[in-house]
């Protein structure tokens, strides 16, 4: 990788760079600088020297031409929901995608065209009416493009598969500029490698997904005191060990909101919530998840929602320090269970952290695609997600999350969905995609990136950084 600046952008740069740009460019003595590079995690506090907020493929182009001339790092910014803050960079320049927001909804077709910068919850606002949906994340703020390009786990996968598994097309620049397509019958290698392989291979301009359809939905929230967590937890596996693919949701230990259901003597203390989506209305819901409603919450909220309202519903505040992990589970038996419940104890109370455990299986268990993804093929999954105020804190519930995966290391697959997970290092990379994957996944790196410009992200590094003994094998066929 050629050596990068650290010093500003000269004048003469940033003016040839504006000139023609049909969006609008920061530097970092410019007014909405500050608001341009704010992050949902607060514990980051990078300052590049431009932010590029890009309005077409065009100034996409421009922008990866300023900062390969000038030397600079590139990062490439979405949603901003990047909990590592790798959508910044340290005096080097930003791609930020977020005036790319067009969301277009093909009823015949069944599927959905978005542009690069789209978040979540306008995708879902916009299929929600016609009742269709696709796998989206567990919030409405989400990135679609990074979200998608990472795997894509939501509350509707067990009905229609990982995002990425209804990622139909995508266009993305490369680090050369150059504007390509990437389907099933078109750049079929670099279509496989967007399975999962995030940003590593250019800026993601638009893509399409397929839609299914979604006429009803269905919510229940049920909070249960902590000390009833154990037992909770074992009705709840039992019951999601054999829920039809129409059930979603998750265990979660959370500090309980001031909302107009919750009691106002369990406002501000930890509970033990299931959360349980259905992909059909109450009353389907309610005969499916009868036996954790039977176990008497001390709240019990159960609704037809929308889906595009039940994603707003479970939305993450922002502006928090947060530092999240992952650990998938091949089995769940009981000393699991009581380890997890029991290192509730340890989070920080009151905060927004969530203590989270979910099912996988149905459709994400049963696809036969080879795409980077291992991890797919576990049954649960556990995720710390720690998001706390005070940089006092800090210390406390970073080793927290990593108690958590070091409670239930002894069931775990070894495999991570990398969207959950800061930088954890290049093995856990590795794990990410299986080495076999990361072995292709590096030739088309090396075909796209060959520079490896794109490396704010898990980066999969191109043949040429790679010592010669992992070098990947040539790919056949």
């Amino acid at each position: 990788m050629a050596q990068l600046k650290v010093q500003p952008l000269s004048d003469t740069a940033l003016a040839r760079l504006r000139s023609g740009f049909a969006g609008q460019v920061f530097s970092n003595v410019d007014d909405g600088f500050e608001e341009a590079r704010t992050l949902f995690n607060a514990m980051i506090d990078t300052r590049p020297a431009v932010i590029a907020q890009c309005a077409n493929t065009d100034d996409v182009r421009r922008g990866i031409e300023c900062a390969r001339e000038e030397g600079l790092e590139i990062a490439v910014r979405g949603g901003g929901h990047s909990v590592a803050g790798m959508s910044l960079t340290q005096g080097g320049l930003v791609i930020d995608t977020r005036r790319m927001q067009d969301v277009t909804v093909d009823m015949d077709r069944m599927q959905v065209a978005v542009g690069g910068g789209t978040v979540m919850g306008q995708m879902d606002e916009a299929t929600t009416r016609h009742g269709l949906a696709t796998t989206g994340g567990r919030v409405s703020t989400t990135g679609v493009g990074g979200f998608v390009l990472g795997g894509g786990s939501g509350w509707i996968e067990r009905k229609f598969g990982l995002a990425c598994d209804n990622l139909l097309s995508v266009d993305l620049v490369t680090a050369e500029g150059d504007l390509v397509h990437a389907a099933a019958d078109e750049n079929p290698e670099l279509f496989w490698a967007l399975h999962g392989g995030g940003g590593n291979f250019g800026v993601a301009t638009r893509m399409e997904l397929r839609l299914h359809p979604l006429p009803e939905f269905s919510l229940g929230l049920l909070l249960f005191l902590p000390e009833s967590g154990p037992e909770v937890a074992r009705v709840w596996r039992d019951f999601m060990a054999q829920a039809p693919d129409e059930i979603g949701g998750g265990l979660i230990y959370l500090v309980a909101q001031p909302e107009p259901f919750v009691p106002e003597e369990l406002v501000g203390r930890l509970v033990c919530g299931v959360v349980i989506t259905c992909a059909g209305p109450e009353a389907m819901l309610r005969d499916l998840a009868a036996p954790v409603i039977r176990m008497g919450p001390e709240v019990e909220m159960v609704t037809d929602m929308p889906y595009a309202d039940m994603q707003k519903a479970l939305d993450d505040p922002p502006g928090y320090r947060n530092y999240w992990s992952v650990e998938h589970l091949a089995s769940l038996p009981d000393p699991a269970l009581d380890r997890f419940c029991a290192r509730a104890d340890g989070m920080v109370v009151p905060s927004p952290t969530a203590h989270a455990m979910w099912r996988l299986g149905g459709a994400v268990g049963r696809a036969e695609t080879d795409y980077p993804l291992p991890w797919r093929h576990a049954a649960w999954a556990v995720h710390p997600l720690a998001m706390w105020e005070d940089p006092e804190d800090d210390e406390r519930a970073i080793q927290w999350v990593r108690d958590v995966r070091e409670d239930v290391r002894p069931w775990a697959t070894g495999d991570v969905y990398l969207n959950f997970t800061g930088d954890e290092g290049e093995s856990r990379v590795v794990r990410g995609f299986g080495e076999d994957n990361y072995a292709r996944l590096s030739a088309v790196k090396t075909e796209f990136d060959p520079d490896n410009v794109f490396h704010r992200n898990h980066n999969i590094r191109p043949a040429r950084e790679m010592p010669s003994a992992t070098a990947p094998p040539p790919r056949q066929g």
